[in-house]
């Protein structure tokens, strides 16, 4: 391995199910695991002492979470991925050969979103996706993101937000300063197996449309939990 300074922070609350599969897809690649914790009653916090993680427990809160675990790592590189989220065979060189270009100091990457089920609607959520990073410069969390300590730290971190904390960060990237990495971030479909492939894009796209006019997140988070 070389000598790339990359930390990997993920937020969980109650992630056991899925946890070990993402840590597993990691191991030996990067120099910090961070795993901040927003207060789980599961196998969450086993998992992740085993895995050689450093866990950062704080309020729950995916904003404020991820914000903890950024500030619990001093490596160049920081990678938030979601504990629903492993990254598929081949990422590490594609993330160094995105580190080594002076140029990324002050861009941001994040992957290919890919859901782990054969569901042809499963191809149509993930082309969506695709067009959204590409043409609006808005990819969500469960595509990782990949980003300069520097930067992050200039642009002011991620916010305690309770609902789209993803959306708000990016929006600070910036579209021109966003790059899609040729690797595949492996989602689990569970939570749109659940609530339906129409119906939980739309609701995705109702609370983006709501957060885009100005409606605080809590409210939208009230409005759609």
């Amino acid at each position: 391995m070389s000598a790339l300074s990359l930390a990997v922070v993920i937020p969980t609350l109650n992630a056991a199910a899925t946890l070990g599969a993402t840590l597993g897809a990691l191991q030996g690649d990067v120099r910090r695991l961070v795993v901040a914790d927003g207060g789980s009653n599961d196998a969450t916090l086993d998992l992740a002492r085993s895995n050689g993680a450093l866990v950062v427990e704080c309020p729950p809160g995916r904003g404020a979470q991820l914000a903890a675990g950024a500030a619990a790592v001093e490596e160049d590189w920081i990678l938030f991925l979601h504990a629903d989220t492993r990254l598929g065979g081949g990422w590490r060189p594609v993330v160094e050969e995105f580190a080594a270009n002076p140029d990324n100091a002050r861009h941001a990457g994040y992957f290919r979103l890919r859901f782990d089920t054969p569901n042809p609607a499963a191809r149509r959520v993930e082309r969506l996706a695709g067009w959204r990073a590409r043409a609006l410069g808005l990819p969500y969390g469960d595509q990782g993101l990949l980003i300069a300590r520097g930067f992050y730290g200039s642009l002011g971190g991620f916010r305690p937000l309770p609902l789209m904390e993803d959306v708000e960060f990016v929006r600070r990237v910036g579209p021109a300063r966003l790059r899609e990495l040729p690797v595949e971030a492996l989602t689990s479909a569970a939570r749109y197996e659940r609530d339906g492939w129409l119906a939980r894009p739309l609701r995705n796209m109702a609370c983006l449309t709501l957060y885009a006019v100005g409606v605080p997140p809590r409210i939208i988070r009230t409005l759609y939990g």
